[in-house]
C-alpha cells in the first residue's frame, strides 16, 4: 500500500463516532491537500476490506456527497445513531461536527 492511502486509512479509521471529516480534510492530513478525489476512491475501493467508517466522510459543504437516493439515505442514518443531526435532507453543522485530529500521520 502506498505511503498516501496508508495514511487516508489511518485517519479514517481514527474519526469517533458522531464526528465527520471531509474529503479535503483528511487529503490535507495525508500529505496531498488537492487529493481529496483520491480519498473517494479510496474510501470506495477499501472500506470494506478495512472496516472503514465511511458514513463520517462527508464533502466540502458537510453534505453526504452520494448521488443515489438510498446510500445516502443509509449514510444519513448511520450518522443520526451517532447523534449527528441534519440541517434540511442532507447536510449538517461542520462547524459543531467536524473532527480536528491533532495526531501527526507520518508512515
Amino acid at each position: 500500500m502506498k505511503p498516501f492511502t496508508e495514511r487516508v486509512v489511518k485517519i479514517i479509521q481514527g474519526i469517533p463516532s458522531g464526528k465527520v471529516m471531509t474529503y479535503g480534510q483528511i487529503a490535507a492530513l495525508a500529505g496531498s491537500p488537492r487529493a481529496a478525489r483520491q480519498v473517494v476512491r479510496i474510501l470506495h475501493s477499501m472500506s470494506e476490506k478495512y472496516k472503514l467508517p465511511w458514513h463520517r466522510v462527508l464533502n466540502s459543504k458537510g453534505e453526504i456527497g452520494f448521488g443515489d437516493e438510498e446510500q445516502a439515505m443509509h449514510q444519513r442514518l448511520c450518522l443520526e445513531a451517532e447523534g449527528v443531526h441534519f440541517i434540511g435532507e442532507n447536510r449538517i453543522r461542520l462547524e459543531e461536527y467536524r473532527y480536528e485530529s491533532e495526531q501527526e500521520w507520518d508512515i
